[in-house]
């Protein structure tokens, strides 16, 4: 008389078991038989609307299958569907499912410059997390930026929420730079899991680096290595002197409102020493607050004497006009150009106000960070 068949969970064992729910990124997918060997396995994984096939490969004695990589996906679905033979022969076919983790707290990186922008030479690739990180390793794996031509782009975190990438000199014009972001899936923090997936790319323009003397009051601005003009400039008066050292800029504005009480100039009433509702020609040069800009509230300084709140002033007039020195530079710059300050009364810019990366040395920004 003929036995019972053995049930198909019994020939074929598979892992994390049918039905399971809220399974975890590090558990393992696997496939197994006691004896005999498999003859196929077929896993499906369904995310976002979107189904895609997870390659392997069954192991040499046929006892086992396991994926080509890894680590499961968060938030999808997994088929697993298993053929076999047992060890007197017979075929057998077991169908399982079973879901991963749907994290409550997730993390995205902001990142800088645009996706197809062209940016100038001194531009600093910087991811701003809107979660602390703790794994910093892991993250920094999970992103990537190449150059074409090639050349060496090394990571340096600044805390735990931002990390920034750059060559060890300024980018050579044409060079176009891709930044691919696998952070999908990568655990931050416990329980705080990456969510972007994606590629972009940016390409380098000509190079200009512009040098601004607070002494002299000048400007020179140099074009693929060649003085275009010294433009007259006014810089930090005494009490409230501009930062020394290389700065790039990082947002260009036509037209802007400037309120000293948002950089913490402010009168004994809480009111700004400054409030100036239509600043022309307005290029960021630092995240506290240092612009380069057009002036058209003050006459006969540029070029003699350094009477602002820190910034950099060129001559304007009151909504712009590209005739002037302001409009002239304006309309000559990249977000990603350099403007490097010397001879001012003041301590260099730090490294992470803005995207000031380029005042540390090679050694200084290859070091490895505190875990």
């Amino acid at each position: 008389m003929l036995g019972k068949p053995p049930a198909p969970e019994d020939v074929i064992r598979v892992s994390p078991r049918d039905g399971a729910t809220g399974v975890r990124p590090g558990e393992s997918l696997r496939v197994r038989v006691p004896d005999g060997r498999l003859e196929s396995v077929k896993v499906v994984r369904s995310q976002d609307a979107e189904e895609t096939e997870v390659k392997g490969r069954i192991a040499a004695d046929g006892l086992s299958w396991r994926p080509d990589g890894d680590r499961l996906a968060l938030a999808a679905r997994y088929t697993v569907d298993v053929v076999a033979l047992d060890g007197d022969g017979d075929r057998s076919a077991r169908h399982t499912t079973f879901t991963t983790l749907v994290p409550d707290k997730r993390f995205i990186g902001y990142v800088t410059p645009e996706d197809r922008s062209t940016v100038g030479t001194g531009m600093i690739v910087s991811l701003e997390f809107n979660r602390e990180i703790e794994d910093r390793a892991a993250v920094e794996r999970a992103v990537r930026v190449t150059a074409q031509p090639a050349v060496e782009v090394r990571p340096h975190w600044f805390g735990r929420a931002r990390l920034d990438f750059r060559p060890e000199e300024y980018w050579k014009p044409g060079t176009r730079v891709t930044v691919a972001l696998g952070l999908r899936d990568v655990e931050g923090a416990p329980g705080v899991y990456g969510l972007q997936e994606k590629s972009f790319s940016f390409t380098v323009g000509r190079s200009q680096v512009s040098l601004v003397d607070a002494a002299k009051h000048t400007m020179q601005v140099r074009r693929d290595g060649q003085l275009l003009a010294t433009v007259p400039i006014t810089a930090g008066a005494p009490e409230n002197t501009t930062y020394n050292g290389r700065m790039v800029v990082s947002e260009m504005l036509e037209l802007t409102r400037m309120n000293g009480a948002t950089v913490g100039f402010k009168k004994a009433d809480g009111k700004g020493e400054y409030d100036i509702p239509d600043v022309p020609h307005a290029m960021r040069l630092t995240s506290s607050g240092t612009f380069l800009h057009g002036n058209y509230w003050v006459d006969d300084v540029f070029g003699h004497a350094n009477v602002s709140h820190g910034c950099v002033g060129l001559r304007d007039v009151r909504g712009g006009a590209s005739d002037t020195p302001a409009g002239w530079f304006f309309d000559r710059s990249l977000i990603g150009d350099v403007i490097e300050v010397v001879h001012s009364k003041d301590k260099q810019v730090a490294p992470d106000n803005g995207l000031g990366g380029w005042n540390m040395t090679w050694k200084e920004w290859t070091a490895a960070p505190v875990r």
